[in-house]
Formats: C-alpha cells, sequence, structure tokens
C-alpha cells in the first residue's frame, strides 16, 4: 500500500510560482513512475506531468510545458512540480499519482495510487 500526501497549494496572481510537493510512503517508491494531473471544476481530470522511477525521463501536457517542471527525490520519497507563469486556467485541483510501471504516462490508468489533492488557484 503507498499513502500520497500532496502540499504546497495555494492561491497565487497570475505570473505567479508555486512549487507542489507529494510525500510517499511504501517501499516501491523508487521503482513507479510518479504523475501529476488536476481537476477544474466540472471538468474532468487531466494529465499534467509525469517522471520515471529514475528521475530521467519526464513528459508534460502541452498546456504547461515550458512552465511547469517535475522533479522527484528518491532519497526523500518525495515528487515536486515546480510551477511558474501561473495562468487562472492553471486553477484546479491537483493530484499525485503512483505509477504501476516505471515509465510515465499521461493515462491514468497508469496509475494505482492517489492523493487526495491540493487546490491550486490562481487569480487575473
Amino acid at each position: 500500500q503507498v499513502q500520497l500526501v500532496e502540499s504546497g497549494g495555494g492561491l497565487v496572481q497570475a505570473g505567479g510560482s508555486l512549487n507542489l510537493s507529494c510525500a510517499a510512503s511504501g517501499s516501491t517508491f523508487s521503482d513507479s513512475a510518479m504523475g501529476w494531473f488536476r481537476q477544474a471544476p466540472g471538468k474532468d481530470r487531466d494529465f499534467v506531468a509525469a517522471i520515471g522511477w529514475s528521475g530521467s525521463n519526464s513528459i508534460y501536457a502541452d498546456s504547461v510545458q515550458g512552465r511547469f517542471t517535475i522533479s522527484r527525490d528518491n532519497a526523500k520519497n518525495t515528487v515536486y512540480l515546480q510551477m511558474n507563469g501561473l495562468k487562472p486556467e492553471d486553477t484546479a485541483v491537483y493530484y499525485c499519482a503512483a505509477g504501476k510501471f516505471r515509465y510515465g504516462s499521461i493515462w491514468d490508468y497508469s496509475y494505482n495510487y492517489w492523493g487526495q489533492g491540493t487546490q491550486v488557484t490562481v487569480s487575473s
């Protein structure tokens, strides 16, 4: 069993930055890809970014490419999402997810553990 706890969300003005963290429990963290997804009110959950088990491979949604950076520290069992140049359309609940496989995926069915989410609100 893996438990994921996100933190770092909040209210920020457009153009600002936030750094989300996701702390994971369980011994399989370093063998699993990790992902970030988000869900805005009334919308489906969308892929944001993912990183492979070693941290050497990462993928991003087109909407955040060049603004967001995913990283991980396997010694701390933590994955991060640095978000720069935030826009009002980035407003959502952000979820951390632990993957079934070593390499990241844009598909939510590739992840078998999910955190409770952290709210990110970007004001214009």
